[in-house]
């Protein structure tokens, strides 16, 4: 196929098919990364947020833009600066001199896939303006409402190297992400690759899919069946980050001064339907909840200074929960 044309539209294919042929023209750009981009496909599947940490110059704003380009949705990137406005994000009503009425001059918010760079470097007032749009896919402006296009997808990243000139995320925005996901660096193989995909010719990446195929497969993996037992693991598994003496993880109680909400639970929950969907499954099985646990979880517990001064990190705390509280057997014998 010549890479300079765009594909047609992917009508007749199956599930599987599609999914496949999105992740095979993000994979003709980006290299490697397969763990962050199942999580990204996941999240826009499970119609969540994304939150990734990770330093510069590791696909970050290439993957998300890519992904943009395959579905043939609007991509828009926000860069968060310290001298950012709420207006600079969701937009605001602008007086026409000529006219003397106020229009609506709408923000960048209203696209498909929303890239808010370094957004711990804003104030927290700033963050705040993307709560409302991240939880009810709308902004309100002057008191009037608007709708964001869908499928809508925040993705934020923060770098974990430079603290000065940043802000700590609200908790109450930081939980409106249904995920957070560490970006590791590339194997030398893979670094290998990508100076060789950088120096040759620019790949173009085909259109395979629309936004309307891609909101008939996010209806579609809310059929994925999740068996009670799964959502029980679920609500153990978040009920133990707020109350670990009851689920006999007393030594955890003074390491953890505030718990995951009943969020983490719903996200855990679409989580491990959308990972189902991705590995060909009408239904979920343990281990695609298992795997989400950790990027759903590490994000939303609020560490005791004791945990902080032991050197203890949210991951180790989950880590030891998970140990704690196995996972129910194969809820259905599928053969």
């Amino acid at each position: 196929m010549d890479s300079n044309r765009t594909a047609p539209p992917a009508a007749g294919l199956d599930t599987a098919q599609l999914m496949e042929q999105i992740l095979y023209e993000v994979k003709r750009v980006v290299v490697g990364q397969d763990r962050f981009l199942e999580r990204v496909m996941v999240a826009i599947l499970a119609q969540g947020h994304l939150l990734v940490e990770g330093v510069p110059g590791l696909a970050k704003t290439l993957t998300i833009k890519t992904l943009a380009s395959t579905i043939r949705g609007d991509f828009k990137r926000i860069q968060f600066t310290p001298d950012l406005v709420p207006a600079d994000l969701v937009g605001t009503r602008v007086y026409n001199q000529k006219t003397g009425d106020f229009s609506t001059s709408l923000g960048p918010v209203f696209t498909n896939l929303l890239l808010a760079d370094e957004i711990n470097r804003a104030p927290a007032k700033v963050q705040s303006a993307l709560l409302e749009v991240m939880q009810e896919r709308q902004v309100t402006i002057a008191g009037v409402s608007h709708k964001v296009p869908l499928p809508f997808l925040v993705m934020a990243t923060q770098n974990p190297i430079e603290t000065e000139g940043t802000y700590p995320l609200p908790e109450a925005q930081v939980d409106r992400f249904m995920m957070k996901v560490l970006v590791d660096y590339p194997t030398d193989d893979e670094e290998f690759v990508i100076v060789q995909r950088v120096i040759g010719p620019a790949v173009q990446v085909a259109a395979v899919a629309t936004t309307e195929q891609l909101a008939a497969l996010q209806a579609q993996c809310r059929q994925v069946y999740v068996d009670p037992s799964l959502v029980q693991y679920a609500v153990r598994l978040v009920s133990s980050t707020r109350h670990p003496a009851r689920h006999g993880l007393d030594e955890l109680a003074r390491f953890i001064t505030f718990g995951a909400s009943p969020r983490a639970t719903i996200n855990l929950t679409e989580g491990a339907r959308a990972l189902a969907m991705l590995r060909g499954r009408s239904y979920a099985l343990p281990e695609d909840m298992a795997d989400l646990v950790p990027d759903v979880l590490r994000h939303r517990l609020v560490l005791s200074y004791e945990a902080l001064s032991e050197g203890l990190s949210a991951d180790q705390i989950v880590g030891k929960i998970m140990g704690k509280i196995p996972p129910p057997a194969k809820p259905l014998a599928h053969d």
